[in-house]
């Protein structure tokens, strides 16, 4: 089966001589002023009216501004569309801990903004690997209007390859400046037959629990939370009266880079086990309406915030597309996952006697929970699951940790301490 899906290659600068890193700088401190002038914007409106305005009238409004013209219109209209996206994603959670989109300054200094380029923005020359990014009317000096910038994808991906690249970033990863390439990639997706089916069940302290019946794995999150809580610590030690540091700026691409490296390689081990096992089904627990169910407390919200549940699904979701494997959404609220006991289905808070086990009344099940969560979740796509699991791999799943040394998951015996 021939499948086209969207990839992001990035791609290291190799002319980062004086000029093209200043001019690079340029373009993203504009995009900086672009986000400022809109978030100034958007806070008077919000002042006036009580409301947080539309994308469209923000648009509109910011085109008669002299900074617009600093970047590509299709640029300038990227950063307006992030910001307006991060406003009513915040609005939508309701949470008074939750902190709005703030200003993209340091006093008077602005950091480097991420500056988008689609379709009228850039021209790709991928013989010669370069890249042309289009400067904006402001910032053009007489000698060109746009950026030469070459470029190394590395020696395991090639742009030739892919049907077409839609978008061009420059993104500054702290210590140099990277170029992330949105394409189109035609791959050869092998068509499953098979009937094996596994469940998962996503959660915060155990990032992911597996069963595959006879099989279950479990992916604690201690590394997820080791970053969170030591970059979120960074950010409010160095948090100053004019908005972010560069410092705190700093902390939160970091943790927002490391968070995306951990759940790449979460969802691609996830797969690459079912795929080992012939799974044809995946059942993924979608806790869609978990954050508006009720109030979890200042600690357990902020936890809440900081789970990207979605971004996991979404990543699990296409990997498993690329090896044949369907992926259906389970609502684990509707079902009552969480309670209810996968082997003869009674449902009771009690069961759950502390975290992380589960001991049924009814019919003695002893298992990890969230062990048991994900084989409810099999059951769904799996109406007659196997039986006497007890004591078996449901109480005692095998345990893949993330590696930090190598960036990937492995078993927990298999990991340095």
């Amino acid at each position: 089966m021939n499948l086209v899906t969207t990839r992001t290659i990035t791609a290291t600068l190799t002319n980062d001589r004086e000029g093209v890193v200043r001019d690079l700088n340029s373009l993203s401190r504009s995009g900086s002023k672009i986000w400022n002038v809109a978030r100034w914007t958007i806070s008077r409106i919000w002042d006036h009216t009580g409301e947080i305005p539309d994308e469209g009238p923000l648009k509109s409004y910011m085109k008669n501004q002299q900074c617009w013209k600093d970047l590509n219109s299709q640029s300038s209209q990227a950063i307006v569309e992030e910001l307006s996206g991060a406003f009513q994603s915040w609005f939508k959670q309701d949470d008074p801990d939750a902190n709005p989109p703030g200003y993209r300054k340091h006093g008077d200094d602005r950091p480097r903004s991420t500056v988008t380029f689609k379709e009228d923005g850039f021209k790709l020359d991928t013989k010669h690997q370069q890249v042309r990014l289009s400067k904006g009317n402001n910032l053009k000096d007489g000698w060109s209007d746009f950026i030469l910038c070459e470029y190394d994808t590395g020696p395991d991906v090639a742009l030739t390859d892919v049907a077409d690249v839609q978008q061009v970033r420059i993104v500054w990863n702290g210590d140099h400046w990277d170029l992330h390439f949105v394409c189109k990639v035609s791959i050869d997706a092998e068509d499953s037959t098979s009937e094996k089916t596994a469940g998962v069940d996503l959660g915060i302290c155990n990032t992911a629990a597996v069963s595959v019946g006879d099989n279950t794995l479990l992916y604690p999150g201690n590394a997820l939370k080791e970053d969170a809580h030591y970059f979120r610590q960074e950010e409010y030690d160095t948090e100053g009266e004019n908005g972010p540091s560069n410092h705190a700026e700093w902390a939160r691409q970091k943790k927002s880079r490391r968070q995306d490296h951990f759940l790449h390689a979460l969802s691609k081990d996830i797969v690459e086990q079912c795929a080992s096992r012939d799974v044809g089904t995946i059942a993924v627990g979608h806790p869609k309406n978990i954050r508006a169910d009720e109030d979890w407390g200042r600690h357990g919200n902020k936890r809440l915030h900081d789970w990207a549940f979605k971004t996991l699904l979404s990543h699990i979701e296409y990997k498993a597309e690329e090896r044949g494997i369907e992926v259906e959404w389970v609502d684990e609220y509707e079902l009552a996952t969480s309670i209810t006991c996968c082997e003869c289905g009674m449902k009771t808070d009690s069961n759950r006697v502390e975290r992380g086990l589960y001991v049924c009344d009814e019919c003695g099940l002893v298992a990890n929970s969230d062990c048991n969560a994900a084989e409810n979740m099999r059951a769904t796509v799996t109406p007659n699951p196997s039986r006497d699991r007890s004591n078996g791999c449901l109480a005692q799943p095998s345990v893949r940790l993330f590696d930090k040394q190598t960036g990937r998951i492995a078993p927990r015996e298999q990991i340095r301490p």
